[in-house]
């Protein structure tokens, strides 16, 4: 119980805040005619020590604690709410000089079950601050109504910070579409107050791309009908900006008693994201058909080169060894030193031959002109050949019908490889299969090597992988290396391509 030296130098009752020193006297009718004649719990807590000072009788009968018991019990088990809540509380609001509502954080405890609004108010003496703190029990409409409350704000308070515009509109059975709600997002992203749509939301689509608002009625059709997300995104024109923007809108159907279907969703800008998206596809759409060109041109020109060598430089040296042919049977009566010289011209003869039929095979394979089939055979048997190392070759068909471009990326791709395992791989048996079916083509080489590590992959001098991937890329095909599936060591590498 206060004593009767105590003097409140401000107060504030149910709203009346007086800053003049009252008599004791005055003060405690005071605080005794609120407890007294108020229908709430009140209690009063020294704000620096968090002890109870008194308790009004309302809430000595709801506890079933006097005050000398209840001040033996913890703040939480008479105000459902913590210590430290409240002393954080009291820090906060601490210059409000009237109610200010503490909103309970824990489960109620001792049986003290039930919903409570508690309000709280700072008195101060001239050297002691209590808290005076009231409990007020809600009644089934009155939580009804908070709890409305609470979820508008919060429902208010997401919307208010949601970048786009939140929407509910329903379709009734003639298929007209009424907007129920919309956020204040429909001004910037559309151009029209919600008012103007609750009015007439024709007006939203008449601003619809003519293929977009196809789309977007398709979309609807199936929504209702399947019961599935709206996800659709399209264009929009704004006339009064001038404008063009994309759009997503996301909505959740569901069905009314009479049959109509409302939709719950967001509508988004996406034109940003769009255009990014645009521009990554048309600059990958460039680069795939500028590497494609630059490819055609190198194998267009190593096909005129090897063309070139072989006719050019090949006629001259045949007429050359026809030359010393003939020299050769006017001086067999020459002597010894003469013909030797000849002969060993002859042989270097044989051996430019020798070396423009390499320079040209590399340049441009003539033994691609017998197909695919053929080519990939044909490397396979040069790689035993010349590095005695068995390779096992298998086809489907004996002819694959391809362009150009694809059996020259398959052969340059089966190149490639065999050159790397030849000099990395270590390996003592290799198998080549290539197979064709509706679809596609399907080129795999396996070896059972030591492999490749996963960071030799990414090394920016791993030209050769990179390589046999964008030839597979630009073609519109896939390029893989992965571990053989039966075997814990080695390498696969898997080409696809469509037909």
């Amino acid at each position: 119980m206060m004593n009767d030296n105590t003097n409140f130098s401000t107060i504030s009752v149910n709203g009346f805040k007086t800053s003049r020193l009252l008599p004791m006297v005055d003060i405690q009718l005071c605080i005794k005619s609120l407890m007294l004649a108020s229908s709430d719990e009140i209690y009063l807590i020294d704000a620096k020590t968090m002890q109870l000072v008194y308790v009004s009788e309302l809430a000595q009968k709801n506890t079933g604690f006097d005050l000398k018991a209840a001040k033996q019990q913890k703040l939480d088990h008479l105000l459902v709410v913590s210590q430290k809540a409240l002393q954080t509380h009291l820090k906060t609001n601490l210059s409000v000089s009237e109610y200010v509502e503490i909103k309970q954080n824990q489960t109620p405890i001792s049986g003290l079950a039930g919903d409570f609004q508690l309000r709280t108010m700072l008195l101060q003496t001239e050297d002691t601050e209590y808290v005076l703190v009231i409990k007020t029990a809600l009644t089934s409409n009155e939580k009804t109504v908070q709890a409305l409350n609470e979820s508008e704000s919060r429902y208010q308070a997401i919307v208010s910070n949601t970048p786009g515009m939140v929407f509910q509109f329903k379709q009734d059975s003639q298929g007209e579409i009424q907007f129920l709600y919309l956020s204040e997002g429909s001004r910037p992203l559309l151009g029209f107050a919600p008012e103007q749509l609750y009015e007439n939301a024709t007006l939203f689509f008449s601003i619809l791309n003519s293929r977009d608002h196809a789309n977007l009625n398709a979309s609807m059709k199936k929504s209702a009908k399947d019961f599935c997300v709206l996800d659709w995104e399209g264009r929009v024109w704004i006339d009064g900006w001038q404008d063009n923007k994309w759009i997503n809108i996301r909505a959740t159907p569901r069905r009314l008693s009479n049959a109509e279907v409302v939709w719950d969703g967001i509508m988004f800008n996406i034109t940003q994201g769009k255009k990014e998206k645009l521009d990554l596809e048309n600059s990958r759409r460039d680069l795939a058909e500028l590497t494609a060109h630059i490819n055609t041109i190198r194998e267009d020109e190593r096909k005129r080169i090897a063309r070139e060598i072989h006719d050019d430089l090949g006629g001259n040296l045949t007429a050359i060894k026809m030359g010393m042919s003939s020299i050769l049977d006017r001086l067999k009566s020459n002597p010894d030193t003469l013909q030797e010289h000849i002969a060993s011209l002859q042989f270097i003869v044989d051996e430019t031959f020798n070396t423009v039929h390499k320079i040209s095979g590399k340049l441009r394979p003539n033994i691609l002109d017998l197909g695919i089939v053929d080519a990939i055979e044909w490397q396979t048997k040069e790689f035993v050949k010349h590095l005695n190392i068995p390779c096992k070759f298998t086809c489907n068909t004996a002819e694959i019908p391809l362009s150009n471009d694809q059996s020259m990326a398959l052969f340059r791709i089966c190149q490639e490889a065999m050159s790397n395992i030849a000099k990395y791989a270590q390996a003592t048996e290799v198998n080549v299969d290539l197979s064709m079916n509706d679809d596609n083509v399907l080129m795999t080489i396996i070896d059972n090597g030591i492999g490749i590590k996963s960071d030799d992959r990414l090394k920016t001098s791993s030209f050769g992988l990179r390589g046999m991937q964008e030839r597979a890329a630009v073609l519109h095909g896939t390029f893989r290396i992965s571990k053989p599936v039966e075997s814990k060591q080695g390498t696969m590498i898997t080409v696809k391509l469509p037909i």
